[in-house]
């Protein structure tokens, strides 16, 4: 007699194997063991059925999170930052090497990330390396303990520890990450363009793009495209806001450059006329451009010129989000959006008429591609981690900022509708959030579950 499962999910949608399907998912020792018809009986411990307008869907993957734990712990941590994740239908992040100190430059620094996120996190964690002037000729070590690559900026990073490569440091980091068959992520923005386009600031938004233009990101694009095409290194653009790049970005793809491109929620569901001047809370860089411009990015993740969307969860204290008084040449660039991109993006493709199966490619399984865990993350099916989510894509709920998980109640979103609750997140079978009071996971209950990735999980 087969032994009962640990737990079956059974609902009359479940987004599986690459389709949708009336179905029941069985889960054995934290990964999916059987997907089987929704009228089979499957013996479970627990037995879950899913109410109506409930869909199940693979846990989202966040390829671009900023947890900023050590160093800048007030700013977020892993604690506040993975239950945010969990909330949202985020399973898996994958940290950025700035803005913690010390960065994840070394293989020390790497430990030190490692053992903050351990003991707190609430859904799984993956680190990316960084490559700054000072560790070129020394990756190689950090891509062997695991990372799933590297980031550099063209620019100047805005925190003194992580400076920027030159181009011909640029060019170095990728023969280097070539040789041993990594990955180079990128925040793209030319710094001689941006130095020529300052301007005094103030509290007028369209003055703050204009101090990052499109050309910013459309010439530090073109070295990253030349870089790659010399050395054979593979490449990834970071939060793209410029449609103006997109046509290199197809010429480059239809040439066979190993190339790949993110946008964020934020790009996505907002746009430069509907942000009021001194509403810092909308600062990220680079910026959130017009209308037009976002109909572009949509259009350039339907033909798949865009390959993913991830959420550069990039807080700070309320203090910093707003220093200056509205200034957004003073204020810090970066927009918490972990717990809500899953919604964000979702409200905006559901106003397009774009499919949530999209959102899930995504999502889930295109950032799952990018760090190599296709098959592990991003999907129901048959092997792949139990990470699940119960979502409602049409009911709503309006945004209020200091309900959320973030260690610092500051959202672009705040005050917004925005469709999609997300009512229960499994990891790796085991719930990390419950939405109401049947059920719930209180703060008594959350026994961090999280395990810590590499690059070789399996």
């Amino acid at each position: 007699m087969t032994q009962p499962y640990d737990l079956a999910i059974r609902a009359g949608s479940v987004y599986a194997d690459g389709e949708w399907r009336s179905a029941v998912v069985a889960v054995r020792d934290g990964v999916v063991a059987l997907i089987a018809d929704h009228d089979e009986d499957v013996p479970a411990h627990v037995t879950v059925t899913l109410p109506e307008g409930q869909v199940l869907i693979p846990g989202v993957v966040d390829s671009h999170v900023h947890v900023n734990e050590p160093g800048r712990t007030e700013w977020e941590g892993f604690t506040t930052a993975t239950r945010a994740a969990a909330a949202g239908g985020v399973t898996t992040v994958v940290d950025m090497p700035l803005n913690s100190i010390p960065p994840t430059t070394t293989v020390e620094g790497l430990a030190v990330k490692r053992a903050a996120a351990e003991p707190q996190a609430s859904v799984d964690v993956g680190f990316w390396g960084g490559a700054i002037p000072s560790n070129l000729g020394a990756l190689e070590p950090l891509w062997r303990e695991g990372v799933f690559g590297f980031k550099a900026f063209l620019a100047p990073s805005g925190v003194d520890e992580f400076p920027h490569l030159s181009g011909s440091e640029l060019l170095e980091a990728m023969q280097e990450i070539a040789s041993f068959d990594g990955l180079l992520i990128v925040h793209a923005e030319d710094p001689e363009v941006l130095e020529r386009s300052e301007n005094h600031g103030g509290q007028d938004y369209r003055a703050f793009v204009a101090s990052r233009p499109d050309l910013a990101e459309e010439d530090a694009i073109a070295h990253v495209i030349a870089g790659v095409r010399a050395t054979g290194a593979r490449a990834h653009i970071l939060h793209l806001s410029s449609a103006r790049a997109l046509d290199q970005i197809r010429a480059a793809k239809a040439e066979g450059l190993p190339l790949t491109v993110e946008t964020c929620p934020h790009y996505l569901a907002f746009s430069a006329e509907h942000i009021p001047d001194g509403a810092t809370q909308f600062k990220c860089c680079p910026p959130i451009r017009d209308e037009a411009n976002r109909d572009l990015l949509w259009d350039a993740l339907l033909d798949g010129t865009i390959d993913l969307i991830a959420s550069d969860h990039s807080p700070s204290t309320a203090e910093l989000k707003f220093k200056g008084n509205g200034d957004f040449q003073e204020a810090w660039g970066g927009i918490s959006g972990l717990q809500l991109s899953l919604p964000a993006v979702w409200t905006a493709a559901r106003e397009r008429g774009i499919p949530l199966d999209r959102v899930i490619g995504w999502m889930s399984e295109g950032t799952s591609a990018l760090v190599g865990l296709t098959g592990v993350k991003g999907s129901i099916t048959a092997g792949a981690a139990a990470d699940l989510v119960a979502f409602a894509p049409e009911e709503s709920f309006a945004v209020h900022a200091e309900a959320l998980e973030h260690k610092n109640k500051v959202s672009a979103f705040d005050g917004r509708t925005l469709r999609g609750v997300v009512h229960t997140t499994w990891l790796a079978g085991d719930v990390v959030h419950a939405l109401g009071a049947e059920g719930a996971v209180g703060d008594a209950q959350r026994v961090p579950g999280g395990k810590l990735l590499t690059r070789s999980t399996n």
